[in-house]
């Protein structure tokens, strides 16, 4: 029997035709449940984009401010200030509006301290009225009102937040902080790291206004502060260091700092320390008198008898003369310079009289200088226990005097009117810098002709072996002498550069001549070649060094060394070292020392294992005191280490070691005169006389 039915066409039909509507049903049900889910979707963002768009402009903001280098470029800024503007178009009346609106006039006024536009400070002023008068109400409204006081300058400032550590730590914090932004060329063009260096000292001061350090850290935070207006040339800096040094002397009157303050603020004011003083440094030297050891207590076992004048040194140029008075022992000294007295026909002179004093036996009487600046030395037993030392000068400018230990030494440097080939002495800082007579070393002339001449100072030398090596038989003189001949030979070869040696050859120079050398060749910069030692023979790396007062001990430890002499003198050197530098070129020295040990690193990382960077670092180096141009001493390597010791005197790491050198003084011309070394190889080398 046949099982199948056949399907009737028209129930076909009608399945078909509900099968339709079905998923037409579906679909429907589909896309509306979709659009409900769009909408609400859509609601909630509209309730959370502007809370969003605060956020991610806040964390823009947050990357932008860790790095300095973007801070320069002003679409970084407006990606910031566009992300604030959109929270408040995007919902103008929601919570959000206000600390979006406020947040703009914030970064337009941030802004408007790089770059100085008007129009930036006017469109911060400008939104954060509009905060007060849109959003009276909110919280914003009080905090724009401060700000715009701030911008208008009718606010004080508010001292820093209370810090829970001691004042100890807080200087150590500050100081770190400075030893950084020294060691970073880079850093040092950024108005936020010196600022926040400069807080960290007020932070010390306000944390114990009564307590042992704070004159120091009051007094550091205005010479900050004015490094800061060197660089920044804005009045404002310049303002609030006056402020700060003038509050140091005014608290603290009675200390050393209180006193230094006032120096500071008569070279920043150009008002003379004291009428008829040619220097500040007089002033200085004159208040350390009545602290210098007396001779029967300066360490030395003479039975306390006078001490001897033994010689009369000097070099010269026609407008610079440095002399040096070499005695037995250390003694007191005052000086004076004397007018013209045409009456007995005398001509102007400079004297020096040494206290409990006689002349030595041999010594050369009367020095002939016969330049274009002095005529003679005279040396004479003045009274029974005094030596007086008279130059006689034709030209004169102004001159600086201080001392040495270890031999006892007193420098004389004497500077004459300008001329078409010698230096003059730098000016106090100004606002405006003088141009109108630029010496050879001065950052004028290398922004105008480039470093063209550079002093290499091979250290030590003749008797002075210097430090001992690691290896039997490795001395410091020899390394750093060779080291010094093949730095001298790609200067000359890469930046076209005339070099001059102090020395050649195993000869002995002290310390004062170095620098003379430098300074009567008009050199435009002076590098100084040492190699590092320590008692504990692990220490290694490399470090480079300029003139300044020993923040750590460390510092003073390795003045000691060089300098040959005490931790202690080093102490005691660093009470009249602030005015002897103001003329000095510390931050030009600085942003050498940075570049060279910046490139010298990162060139010898690539090279060899175990490198270390300790950085740039400051002390009282005799054989940098008077450079009339940046000067840097670079400590090579650690010839106590054994490990560094075998590499110094290794020629392929001593090359290598020229070579981040030269990198480093490329880096440092560039950034003073990029076309500097776009010039032809001088005609001919000198070396020192």
């Amino acid at each position: 029997m046949d099982t199948f039915r056949s399907l009737d066409p028209t129930d076909c039909k009608k399945h078909r035709q509900l099968n339709e509507a079905n998923q037409r049903n579906r679909r429907f049900f589909v896309l509306a449940l979709i659009i409900l889910l769009t909408i609400c979707i859509a609601g909630n963002a509209e309730a959370k984009s502007a809370k969003s768009i605060y956020l991610d402009g806040d964390k823009k903001y947050a990357y932008l401010k860790k790095n300095p280098r973007l801070q320069k470029y002003r679409d970084k800024w407006f990606a910031c200030i566009n992300l604030f503007k959109e929270v408040y178009r995007h919902d103008p009346d929601g919570p959000w509006a206000a600390a979006g609106m406020y947040k703009t006039g914030e970064l337009y006024y941030e802004l408007y301290k790089r770059s100085f536009k008007p129009s930036d400070k006017a469109e911060a002023l400008d939104t954060l009225q509009r905060v007060i008068k849109r959003y009276p109400k909110s919280r914003y409204k009080k905090k724009a009102q401060t700000l715009i006081a701030a911008i208008k300058g009718k606010t004080k400032p508010t001292p820093p937040k209370k810090d829970n550590r001691n004042q100890e730590q807080l200087i150590k914090a500050a100081d770190r902080c400075y030893q950084r932004l020294l060691s970073s060329a880079r850093k040092q063009k950024y108005r936020d790291q010196w600022l926040t260096c400069i807080n960290k000292y007020k932070a010390a001061y306000h944390v114990d206004p009564k307590g042992t350090r704070s004159a120091e850290a009051l007094y550091r935070s205005g010479v900050l502060a004015y490094q800061l207006y060197k660089r920044s040339f804005r009045p404002a800096d310049k303002t609030r260091s006056l402020d700060l040094l003038k509050q140091t002397a005014r608290s603290y009157p009675g200390t050393t700092y209180g006193r230094e303050a006032n120096k500071k603020i008569a070279v920043i004011t150009g008002k003379p320390v004291e009428t008829g003083a040619a220097d500040a440094i007089q002033k200085v030297i004159a208040d350390a008198k009545p602290s210098m050891p007396s001779p029967t207590s300066s360490g030395l076992s003479d039975n306390g008898g006078p001490a001897r004048v033994q010689g009369l040194r000097h070099w010269s140029n026609p407008s610079y003369t440095r002399i040096v008075i070499d005695a037995s022992k250390e003694t007191s000294y005052q000086h004076r310079l004397l007018n013209q007295d045409p009456s007995i026909n005398k001509p102007k002179r400079l004297y020096v009289d040494l206290d409990r004093s006689r002349l030595g036996d041999n010594i050369e009487k009367i020095v002939p200088i016969n330049d274009d600046l002095l005529s003679n030395v005279r040396a004479g037993q003045h009274t029974h226990d005094a030596v007086r030392v008279v130059v006689d000068i034709k030209s004169f400018k102004t001159y600086k005097i201080f001392s040495l230990r270890n031999p006892f030494r007193i420098v004389i440097d004497v500077w004459g009117m300008a001329t078409a080939s010698g230096p003059t002495i730098p000016q106090q800082p100004s606002s405006v810098p003088d141009r109108s007579n630029i010496s050879p070393g001065s950052l004028a002339q290398q922004l105008a002709l480039g470093v063209r001449k550079i002093v290499i100072d091979p250290g030590h030398g003749g008797r002075d072996y210097g430090a001992p090596g690691y290896y039997k038989g490795v001395h410091e003189k020899r390394v750093v002498l060779n080291i010094a001949k093949k730095l001298a030979k790609r200067i000359r070869s890469e930046l076209s550069c005339e070099v001059v040696l102090t020395r050649e050859s195993d000869t002995y120079l002290t310390l004062e001549e170095r620098t003379a050398i430098a300074n009567t060749h008009n050199a435009d910069l002076f590098i100084s070649i040492h190699t590092n030692s320590a008692r504990d023979r692990r220490a290694y790396g490399l470090e480079t060094y300029f003139l300044n007062l020993a923040t750590d001990d460390e510092a003073i430890r390795v003045a000691a060394l060089e300098n040959a002499t005490s931790e202690k003198n080093i102490s005691d050197l660093q009470t009249i070292l602030t005015d002897l530098m103001q003329n000095a070129k510390i931050n030009e020295s600085s942003r050498l020392a940075a570049h060279v040990q910046g490139q010298l690193y990162r060139h010898m990382k690539k090279e060899y294992s175990s490198i270390r960077d300790k950085g740039v670092k400051q002390a009282p180096f005799y054989v940098l005191l008077g450079a009339q141009m940046p000067a840097i001493l670079i400590e090579t390597s650690f010839i106590s280490n054994p490990r560094e010791c075998k590499r110094l005197t290794n020629s392929h790491y001593q090359e290598k070691l020229c070579e981040g050198i030269v990198k480093g003084i490329r880096t440092y011309i560039k950034e003073t005169n990029p076309t500097a070394l776009l010039r032809h190889p001088p005609p001919s080398q000198k070396k020192a006389g």
